[in-house]
C-alpha cells in the first residue's frame, strides 16, 4: 500500500499543477500494476510556456518539501514533460500529445484516485 510519503508528494504536486491552471489533472494509483512507482499524475497545459510553468512549479514545491526530482525528460520541447520522483511520476502534456499518447488508457488497470481520497 502506498505510504504517506508518496501520498504527500501527490498532494503537493497536484496543488502545484492546479496553481498553474493545469487542465484535467488525473491521479492513477499504479502500485498494484507496476513497480515503476505508486502514482502517476497526468495533466495538460494549453501551450509550451504553461507546460513548462507547471513543471517548474511542481519541481519547486516538491523540492522545498524535501523531495528533489530524480530525473526530468522533455522539458525543452514541452510536448510531454516526464518528472520522476521515484514514488510518483508526473506527466505534463500539451493537449495534442496527451490525446496521442493516452496514458489513461494504457494504465487503465491502475486505480483512478481523487485528491480527496489522499
Amino acid at each position: 500500500m502506498a505510504d504517506q510519503k508518496s501520498k504527500e508528494m501527490v498532494r503537493l504536486a497536484y496543488e502545484a499543477l492546479a496553481d498553474k491552471k493545469a487542465q484535467d489533472i488525473k491521479i492513477i494509483n499504479i502500485e498494484g500494476v507496476s513497480v515503476l512507482a505508486d502514482y502517476f499524475l497526468i495533466a495538460s497545459g494549453t501551450n509550451r510556456n504553461q507546460v513548462q510553468a507547471m513543471a517548474d512549479n511542481v519541481e519547486e514545491v516538491l523540492y522545498k518539501a524535501g523531495f528533489p526530482v530524480k530525473q526530468t525528460e522533455g522539458y525543452n520541447t514541452a510536448n510531454w514533460v516526464l518528472m520522476d520522483y521515484g514514488d510518483i511520476i508526473v506527466h505534463v502534456f500539451d493537449s495534442e500529445n496527451r490525446l496521442f499518447y493516452d496514458l489513461e488508457r494504457i494504465w487503465r488497470d491502475g486505480k483512478d484516485v481523487s485528491i480527496d481520497e489522499l
